[in-house]
């Protein structure tokens, strides 16, 4: 399988600047789009409105403040309403009570600033492959059926005979459903 579009879009959220250009500069070429936001408070619309395979978090918002309390309450907060986008966490204060927790709190992974260019984008690619969960033939089979005896309305003698298979056997495969 070929690398095109597996990394299409990445959202970083850093309230610094300069941090957001650095990490465009990086990740040119790797991810297909980089979205970027200085305002944590834009990120719930934003993925509202754009599919994004990953976000990369910055844990700390307000000036002076480096607790990532700011980060895990965003990061719980995205996490909630968008389950299945890896989020990776990004601090100039490297803590591991911090990333211990953020990880426990649905993390997909834990990054420091300043961070090593190859590393990061490892990371990153790392937690998109696994996000991009692979669907098991069981399931596959079970969607493919449903939506063969939904095309033939219901019609078991038509649907078993466009998928090759009996009756008896279509009507014990639809029993798992």
């Amino acid at each position: 399988m070929g690398t095109e579009n597996r990394y299409r879009t990445i959202l970083v959220v850093d309230d610094n600047k300069a941090i957001l250009t650095a990490l465009k500069i990086c990740l040119e070429g790797v991810f297909d789009r980089i979205l970027t936001l200085t305002n944590p408070d834009e990120v719930l619309p934003l993925l509202q409105q754009e599919a994004v395979d990953i976000i990369l978090l910055d844990m700390n918002f307000s000036l002076g403040v480096n607790t990532g309390q700011e980060g895990m309450m965003w990061l719980q907060a995205i996490h909630r309403r968008h389950p299945d986008t890896p989020i990776v966490l990004m601090t100039a204060y490297a803590d591991v009570k911090l990333a211990v927790k953020g990880l426990k709190s649905g993390a997909a992974d834990f990054i420091t600033k300043p961070w090593e260019n190859d590393e990061l984008i490892r990371i990153l690619k790392d937690c998109v492959d696994c996000s991009q969960e692979v669907i098991s033939l069981d399931k596959l089979e079970e969607e493919h059926v449903r939506k063969v005896v939904d095309r033939c309305h219901g019609n078991i003698s038509r649907a078993a005979e466009l998928l090759g298979i009996t009756r008896q056997t279509l009507y014990a495969k639809m029993k798992k459903l």
